[in-house]
């Protein structure tokens, strides 16, 4: 079963997701529709305490519930109670909220947009675009970002070829590349720019996600020649697309004498440009 993660948002407010490709279907985190329905301290006691009176009235949604990895606040993944649109509906009559009504025009419009893509590709990449513009970063690092996309698209699909699993051992491979070419895990450049949910590229400078591109690109590319057929394998040539932008990173460094990983983030960056533009 092929999925997708991704986060989705209603009224600013996180909702885990995963895109099964096989089935055509979301699957949501309970926890998080409960959180946006409910505003609740504990969601996930609220969730254990209605799930037990649902089994209790033999209702299949507690019983048919399905569990994926999904990443937690701690970057780590967890399983995860999901609900396909149709069982969240169902979840909806269980739990009074003023928010029903605009989370179920929410669930269709989520829908009709995955719909809308798998017939036009073209329209994620637009909606992508257009989120970025609104927020306000610039058309260069825009085309930057989206091209980065794609890159982490292929190497993900080598990955899968090549036998790995999403989770755990995507996010270990991604982590051995990250600090091969910057000298950071994933953990540690998101406290560096000062990061807690964001997105790491989303935070990235210009060269940054070039590097980030060229270790990913590498990668792929060596996956595709050396063909590993074990996990270690596959950490090993993770190390050596890394490796490669490593090399680049450090010329670029010595020419510049400016270093490339740097605490800048997206929040500091786009402040930064606003001043410039009331000077």
């Amino acid at each position: 079963m092929e999925k997708q993660a991704e986060v989705k948002l209603f009224e600013e407010k996180q909702v885990r997701s995963h895109w099964d490709e096989e089935k055509e279907t979301w699957y949501f985190s309970v926890v998080d529709v409960i959180a946006v329905l409910t505003d609740s301290p504990n969601p996930r006691k609220y969730w254990s305490v209605l799930k037990t009176r649902l089994k209790q009235e033999g209702s299949e949604l507690a019983t048919n519930c399905s569990q994926l990895k999904m990443q937690s606040a701690d970057g780590k993944f967890y399983n995860t109670d999901v609900a396909d649109t149709e069982q969240l509906f169902r979840l909806i009559q269980s739990v009074p909220s003023k928010k029903a009504e605009p989370f179920k025009l929410w669930l269709a419009q989520v829908g009709k947009e995955r719909l809308d893509e798998m017939q036009d590709p073209e329209i994620s990449i637009d909606r992508a675009l257009e989120q970025y513009l609104k927020l306000g970063y610039s058309e260069n690092w825009i085309n930057q970002r989206l091209k980065s996309i794609e890159i982490r698209k292929e190497l993900t699909d080598e990955w899968k070829r090549r036998g790995m699993k999403e989770g755990m051992q995507f996010a270990t491979l991604t982590d051995i590349i990250t600090k091969a070419w910057s000298g950071k895990n994933t953990k540690e450049y998101k406290i560096l720019k000062g990061l807690k949910k964001e997105n790491l590229r989303d935070n990235m400078t210009n060269t940054e996600l070039i590097l980030n591109m060229l270790a990913e690109a590498s990668t792929k590319d060596i996956s595709q020649a050396t063909k590993p057929e074990t996990y270690d394998e596959n950490k090993k040539v993770a190390q050596q697309g890394g490796n490669v932008a490593n090399v680049a990173r450090l010329e670029l460094e010595a020419k510049t004498g400016k270093q490339v990983v740097t605490a800048l983030n997206a929040k500091t960056a786009l402040k930064a440009i606003e001043k410039t533009k009331k000077k």
